[in-house]
């Protein structure tokens, strides 16, 4: 939203939004192409990679010559709504915003304020004006987006399943708005369509999907929509034109499974009370046996069984479903097989844990969340699936778009394989920072995470007044405090209480959930930068607002 709310203002800035949005890695619409001095992306994007090269050397080198090819063969209007110098201002404050951001996620400050909507209204001025208000109204914007983001960069951001920074990817997201392009055909981005390409290829052949295409999306929720939709096409070819009668067609869920399953069901028209969830073992995995008895029953009952859905890397437990078992039970029910790999995709690279994915091979298709585990701004996913062809058919609407696609690129236009028209370039960020550390470096990094969340298990068994919740075998922990004084029932209210007193603080910043009905709270590792002291400061923490909350002091 940053990116729209700068362009109503009288200076079109859109690479200046989307480097910030990018900074704070909060996702952000394109903006419109407008015109501006480039002399002045010229000037930010050299500053930016003056602070950089101290994080990671060399990153941004080829990515400066880049720039300054640009600059050098672009024309910069005449007529602008700002001066040059206002513009050297503007860029000048920008470069100054990045470096505080990412010094301060460095830093011992707070992880977020914590700001109510309320507040939020009261504090800043949110309605775009009737009339421009120059560069001063975009410093002012700037600064108090910035100000009131959370700061998830930081070592102490716990809460979804993706933190940290990635310079290399973070030069890929502005190149990605300078050059200002969008995916549906080769023809407008033509170095971008390859480079999807080849992405998608060698994660295709990481999956074990020699032959499989693919395409990237706007998250997990769109890929488990696509695994959806193909399964239907596979089942019945004809329902893209037709459509289907979902009232009578079922799917097989984990009974952990994301709820994005459930939009996706609920967009196609099958209805939520159609998504049979499956129960699991005392790990969070769907249960072999209990998937074949509720096929079965499905069948009794007169109910048409459309796909299995596995989970690799469920969102509370970050448990894996055993996929070569499930993977028996639908190829003998002749079921397609989606996995949501979303969180868990990425233990493919690390041959210490690849194990957990084990079976993604005799799978039909896949979701896979580069802007999770590995670290790649936000939005970055894949959807991956065996047989090229069902996707392609899937996606035949586009066809009758003779305006966009034209017979001599129709093996290159990445639209043709996709739900979307109009698509930023996501692909660039993911291949920078792959090109930076290699398939090796993903594994350092997955293995990191996981040795860090094994350390803050071990760290929690040894206090006396906290309690692990499930076993684990990924980046998530999920634990609650059980402190002598409060009942067991009262365990539940106290904990969630505890979590509002961490947020109202803003040291460390956790989610919490449910298991089993139980409340819970669960810090995940997604930062290259958590070590022994962060674990040690978030269990101190906890104690600490346990005392608060014992004491009333709250």
């Amino acid at each position: 939203m940053a990116a729209i709310w700068f362009w109503l203002q009288p200076a079109p800035f859109n690479v200046l939004a989307i480097c910030i949005c990018s900074l704070t890695n909060h996702p952000s619409p394109t903006s419109p192409s407008m015109k501006w001095p480039l002399r002045g992306a010229y000037s930010i994007l050299l500053k930016t990679y003056a602070y950089c090269i101290n994080k990671i050397e060399g990153v941004f080198l080829n990515f400066y010559g880049g720039i300054v090819t640009a600059y050098s063969m672009c024309l910069v209007s005449a007529e602008h709504d700002v001066h040059s110098e206002d513009v050297e201002r503007l860029l000048d404050q920008l470069t100054s915003h990045i470096k505080a951001w990412l010094k301060e996620s460095e830093g011992e400050g707070r992880v977020t304020t914590a700001p109510t909507p309320a507040e939020m209204r009261m504090r800043s001025r949110l309605i775009p004006p009737l009339e421009g208000e120059g560069i001063e109204g975009v410093l002012e914007g700037m600064d108090d987006f910035l100000k009131h983001s959370v700061r998830t960069h930081h070592k102490r951001f716990m809460n979804p399943l993706w933190s940290g920074f990635n310079a290399s990817a973070f030069a890929g997201e502005v190149l990605t708005s300078l050059a200002q392009t969008s995916m549906y055909t080769f023809e407008l981005a033509p170095f971008a369509a390859m480079v999807e390409q080849a992405i998608i290829r060698r994660m295709n052949e990481l999956m074990g999907f020699a032959d499989g295409s693919g395409t990237l999306t706007t998250g997990g929720s769109n890929g488990n929509l696509l695994g959806v939709l193909c399964a239907r096409h596979s089942f019945d070819p004809m329902s893209l034109h037709k459509g289907i009668d979902g009232r009578k067609h079922v799917l097989f869920v984990s009974a952990e499974a994301h709820y994005s399953v459930f939009m996706a069901v609920n967009v196609m028209g099958i209805g939520l009370s159609n998504v049979i969830k499956v129960a699991c073992d005392e790990d969070g995995r769907m249960r072999p046996d209990s998937l074949a008895e509720e096929i079965a029953m499905a069948r009794r009952a007169d109910l048409q069984p459309l796909c299995i859905i596995a989970t690799s890397g469920t969102t509370v437990r970050g448990a894996f479903d055993p996929l070569d078992e499930i993977a028996e039970v639908a190829h003998a029910e002749g079921l397609w097989l989606h996995v949501d790999a979303a969180w868990g995709g990425a233990s493919i690279f690390s041959s210490k844990y690849a194990n957990l994915i084990k079976g993604v091979n005799k799978a039909d298709s896949v979701c896979w969340d580069a802007h999770k585990m590995m670290g790649v701004p936000l939005v970055c996913s894949a959807f991956l699936i065996k047989d090229p062809q069902i996707l392609r058919s899937v996606c035949s609407h586009t066809t009758g778009a003779h305006y966009l696609f034209h017979e001599e690129a129709e093996n290159a236009d990445p639209g043709r394989l996709s739900l979307q028209c109009g698509r930023r370039v996501d692909a660039l960020k993911l291949w920078l920072a792959w090109r930076e550390i290699g398939d090796a470096g993903w594994a350092r990094m997955v293995e990191q995470y996981v040795s860090m969340a094994d350390s803050l298990e071990q760290k929690i068994n040894e206090r006396e007044d906290m309690q692990m919740m499930s076993s684990r075998v990924w980046a998530n922990v999920c634990f609650r405090v059980t402190p002598e004084k409060v009942p067991e029932e009262e365990l539940d209210d106290f904990n969630s209480r505890l979590r509002q007193l961490m947020l109202n603080r803003g040291n460390y910043l956790i989610s919490k959930s449910e298991i089993e009905g139980k409340q819970i709270l669960r810090p995940v590792i997604t930062n290259m930068d958590v070590d022994d002291a962060t674990l040690d400061g978030l269990l101190d923490e906890c104690e600490e607002c346990v005392k608060h909350l014992l004491s009333g002091q709250i």
